[in-house]
């Protein structure tokens, strides 16, 4: 079912993707068989790091700016989409629309995907039937994978595909797919949180007058300015390209047509992981660690440098230092610290992050292992949560996964607009490898 207050959203998407088939066929006629990159044995190895084999236009990942969302800088982006009143931090859901349309919103637009969003948030009672089957001490990445997997049997794009639907007009149900669960999201992890770690207060509805980001600190019992540590949250972590794990994952599983519950679950599921989604806890636990070390009180700057030295000497990373791409501090770990400055400056553990934030950065370099010795988002998100009574480490990755299905979920719909195939690439043996290795000197020297 089109919903009339987001035809306008969807006419103008539908523009965009007829323009965007022409400049796709025409790549693919005139240099289909152009060589873009090479690949050596430690890509093949190493996790396939850097290879260039995947197209996406929603977001791309600066060495040096960071995060790009559709061509801009993250603080491009939050100084020009519509905010609510008296907001400091954007509406979600022009994040949505700018990533869908690579355009700026204006209010009345973002007005109109809000009210669209309202009218597609009503929850199955099935799928709180789901939630509530789970024991009280399931893992809440888990509650709700399946609590998103549940919803499978609303998708639009799955009943069309059975009635025949044309391959030009995938994108147009997943589209209802894609906006429907993103507009219930919120809900299911405020029911969640609320299921887990407060029971006694019971589920709190959305207010019908409140944006996305808003409305779950409401749902969660939050007052301002959680509203702001929300949005910022769910917009920082939108979209990191297409190569990581939740957002490949979230491609490669709808590259086979799954629809997007299907698709949504399997990035959920690749998001908790420990080397992808669940940084920032590991940050915290850190953090706290060396709180209990100096027994509450701020250290010293040698003790604290003794601190990080004595972690790096037992052959451990600093938590929330680094990052493969990035050769800078990550633009989103700089959006939370301002917002630290501004809001929770006396916080005892943003105080320890400041301390280490300055002094860091120059152990690494004098270590000479990290290619980028600053903080990345994780080194901040965390804390922030924390501050705002958000004290379950376990939470987080909910929060992370309904920031990046919003870039997963666009990209998904590009993908089925533009026509990309099913994700195939060719493995080889080991054996095989080595051979290659032996028998093509050129390729030695590329490695």
């Amino acid at each position: 079912m089109l919903h009339p207050v987001m035809s306008q959203l969807k006419d103008k998407l539908y523009q965009k993707i007829q323009d965007h088939r022409k400049r796709t066929a025409k790549l693919l006629k005139e240099n289909g068989d152009r060589v873009i990159d090479q690949v050596t044995v430690s890509q093949i190895i190493g996790g396939m790091r850097g290879i260039k084999s995947l197209v996406t236009d929603i977001s791309y990942l600066d060495p040096y700016e960071g995060i790009r969302y559709r061509g801009y800088t993250l603080p491009e982006v939050l100084e020009k989409l519509p905010k609510a009143d008296g907001a400091e931090m954007p509406y979600v859901e022009g994040l949505y629309y700018l990533l869908l349309t690579g355009e700026i919103p204006s209010t009345d637009e973002v007005n109109r995907v809000m009210m669209s969003f309202r009218n597609r948030r009503v929850i199955p009672l099935y799928v709180w039937d789901v939630i509530d089957s789970f024991p009280s001490e399931s893992h809440p990445m888990a509650i709700f994978s399946a609590a998103v997997m549940s919803l499978q049997r609303e998708s639009h794009f799955t009943i069309k595909y059975k009635q025949g639907m044309n391959k030009m007009d995938y994108w147009n149900s997943t589209y209802e797919d894609a906006t429907n669960l993103l507009a219930k999201m919120p809900l299911i992890a405020a029911y969640i949180y609320n299921k887990l770690y407060h029971p006694e207060k019971g589920h709190r509805y959305p207010d019908p007058s409140l944006d996305l980001g808003a409305n779950f600190a409401y749902m969660i019992g939050k007052d301002k300015p959680y509203d702001d540590v929300t949005r910022m949250y769910f917009i920082i972590h939108a979209d990191h390209e297409s190569g990581n794990v939740s957002a490949h994952t979230g491609h490669l599983v709808a590259s086979s047509l799954s629809d997007v519950y299907y698709a949504t679950s399997a990035m959920i599921n690749g998001l908790a992981g420990p080397l992808h989604g669940l940084a920032n806890q590991e940050v915290l636990r850190w953090l706290q660690g060396l709180r209990d070390q100096m027994k509450g009180r701020l250290p010293s700057e040698e003790e604290l440098k003794q601190y990080v030295w004595d972690t790096l000497n037992k052959g451990q990373v600093i938590p929330g230092y680094g990052h493969a791409v990035l050769r800078k501090t990550d633009p989103r770990y700089m959006v939370q610290r301002e917002f630290c400055l501004k809001h929770m400056p006396d916080d005892e553990l943003f105080k320890y992050v400041d301390a280490l934030y300055k002094i860091v950065p120059d152990i690494l370099r004098e270590q000479g292992k990290a290619k980028n010795p600053w903080p990345n988002v994780d080194a901040q998100s965390g804390v922030v949560q924390w501050h705002y009574g958000v004290t379950q480490f376990d939470f987080y990755t909910v929060l992370f996964a309904i920031g990046r299905a919003i870039g997963v979920l666009s990209n998904i719909i590009w993908d089925r607009a533009l026509g990309y195939p099913l994700e195939r690439p060719k493995s080889i043996t080991t054996d095989m490898l080595e051979e290659m290795v032996r028998s093509d000197p050129e390729l030695v020297s590329t490695n």
